[in-house]
């Protein structure tokens, strides 16, 4: 690597953690970040055709087909019914990856609004948003449709993460929505690192993505290293922001 090089670097590990001291946002991707495991493939495997489905995961993350093709193709193949996706809900919950708790807590205490952006489904990802105390308007995920007798019927093509692009439909529309001008985006993939938020911390504390690691502006294994960061300079925590009980208009703050 060239000096120059380096010093670019350090440029950006630098503005992002400011960035990071002063956020009026953060997003969270879910599977392998907020959660240990990636939800699709656990559920694939619950209904035995985990060896199929991760081929099809592999074959998307080669650019070899749209992420609402490869999505459509494995839920074809996992066929989740209502009753088996609440077995699956119920006897599998998902394990929050260590220290995330304690992070969301630290950001909630500072009124800083949290958002889950996923490509994964409310029916799994809604839990884990209450288990987290994170609004379930504040999770964007992606719905599953049952006929009456409890089939599975497709997903909803609405939803903003339903396709290749839809984590930065999202960001894109919070900033609109909210005003958001230091939104930071969380997560393990390239997805998130490419989702035009004003800041990326890459996150390889459950799987490292190569591309991930070397391209992030700054990448952590463990959430305690983001929340030790905020502890540790009070001071240049953002001195303008007022406690939720100082402002004026707190009761008309919306999804925060």
């Amino acid at each position: 690597m060239t000096k120059g090089l380096s010093e670019s670097n350090t440029n950006q590990h630098d503005q992002i953690r400011q960035l990071w001291l002063t956020a009026d946002c953060v997003c969270f991707d879910v599977d392998s970040t907020v959660c240990v495991d990636e939800a699709i493939d656990e559920l694939a495997k619950f209904q035995q055709v985990g060896a199929l489905v991760e081929a099809i995961t592999r074959n998307a993350m080669g650019g070899n087909m749209s992420f609402r093709t490869a999505l459509q193709a494995r839920l074809n193949l996992i066929q989740p019914t209502r009753q088996r996706l609440e077995q699956f809900v119920t006897n599998h919950p998902s394990e929050l990856t260590d220290g995330i708790a304690e992070l969301i807590a630290l950001l909630h205490e500072r009124n800083i609004p949290v958002y889950l952006i996923t490509g994964g489904f409310h029916s799994i990802v809604d839990p884990v948003a209450k288990s987290l105390n994170i609004p379930l308007t504040n999770v964007f995920a992606n719905q599953l449709l049952f006929n009456e007798d409890g089939s599975y019927a497709g997903f909803d093509e609405e939803e903003m993460t339903s396709d290749s692009g839809g984590k930065g439909r999202a960001i894109e529309y919070l900033k609109a929505k909210f005003g958001y001008q230091r939104l930071i985006m969380i997560g393990d993939g390239a997805t998130d690192m490419e989702a035009n938020a004003d800041g990326f911390i890459g996150f390889g504390g459950n799987v490292v993505r190569e591309l991930v690691r070397d391209n992030a502006p700054w990448f952590v294994n463990s959430f305690y290293v983001l929340t030790d960061e905020l502890r540790n300079n009070l001071i240049s925590t953002v001195p303008h922001r007022r406690s939720f009980h100082e402002r004026k208009y707190s009761t008309e703050i919306e999804a925060n």
